[in-house]
């Protein structure tokens, strides 16, 4: 019985300290369409969905911690930039000179971090920045993404001023392993 008692008493140990650091997998995959002429705006480097390429799709992100692990990314919130269309947040554009972001849609959550600032360690720096935007992990390759393709599950899609506090040399610009947090 006392033996029966232990091997219960270790797997409950074991489901807790499991719980909640499960992987985020793949939701399924989305189809690449050819943008018509002029349809997806490359600036910032972004990638333009190639026709019949299939792209994958998350619904979910890692779970959030003191030190989430991310990339960041580079993205243009101004009108006309590569960003798409205004924030999902509050349908406006934001200037590049502004420290914004968009998260990949497991940490948007649904806008629950809408308008909130997040903590954003990289490069030996620390910025806050605010969450303006949904790097959509769901869907891509359409007008409503400006024909790129769904953002990975573990994006921190960064202004230019949050490169720019960051210290990171502009021709270094694109992506960068980082850490971030609700601040």
């Amino acid at each position: 019985m006392k033996g029966r008692f232990i091997l219960i008493a270790v797997l409950v140990i074991i489901f807790h300290l499991n719980f909640g650091t499960e992987a985020c997998s793949p939701s399924g995959k989305v189809r690449g369409r050819k943008p018509p002429p002029g349809q997806c705006n490359t600036e910032n480097d972004s990638d333009c969905c190639k026709q019949g390429e299939m792209y994958t799709i998350y619904r979910c992100s890692p779970p959030v911690s003191t030190n989430t692990k991310a990339v960041l990314t580079i993205n243009s919130f101004e009108k006309g930039g590569d960003g798409g269309g205004p924030s999902e947040c509050d349908n406006q554009y934001h200037s590049d000179d502004t420290p914004v972001v968009a998260l990949s849609t497991g940490w948007f959550n649904n806008e629950s971090r809408c308008l909130k600032n997040i903590r954003i360690n990289g490069n030996g720096r620390s910025v806050l920045a605010m969450v303006v935007d949904e790097c959509d992990s769901t869907m891509g390759c359409d007008s409503d993404h400006d024909y790129q393709p769904p953002c990975p599950n573990n994006i921190v899609d960064a202004s230019k001023a949050v490169w720019k506090a960051l210290g990171v040399p502009e021709s270094d610009w694109g992506e960068l392993d980082i850490s971030w947090t609700d601040a």
